[in-house]
């Protein structure tokens, strides 16, 4: 494969990320009750992936790189699934009256 060794670089810069998002969500987490399980779950799921791409492109445990990634898609589909459920408003969506446009021209 060529870049190989990039390709490994820009994992482990990614597993970096990941650990930096895991280490910061598990304070806010503690802080927030943790309300914020899907960044939690977000970054777990790039711990995961970065990993698995890295046990492929090492070519060392190919089964549990494939794994790992699976892993990760759980990860992020149910993060996703969370924060929709989380960040939903209640009752109905946002009106021109948020913005403070009563009527089109008042404001000069």
């Amino acid at each position: 494969m060529v870049g190989r060794s990039y390709w490994i670089a820009i994992w482990y810069g990614i597993l970096f990320l990941g650990m930096l998002g895991l280490w910061s969500s598990l304070y806010w987490g503690r802080q927030t009750h943790w309300k914020n399980a899907d960044e939690l779950l977000r970054a777990i799921g790039t711990i995961a992936v970065s990993s698995g791409m890295l046990l492929l492109l090492n070519g060392l445990v190919t089964f549990l790189g494939q794994l790992l990634l699976l892993l990760a898609l759980i990860c992020f589909v149910v993060a996703f699934v969370l924060g929709r459920k989380a960040g939903a408003p209640n009752g109905s969506e946002s009106s021109d009256d948020d913005y403070g446009d009563d009527e089109p021209g008042a404001g000069a």
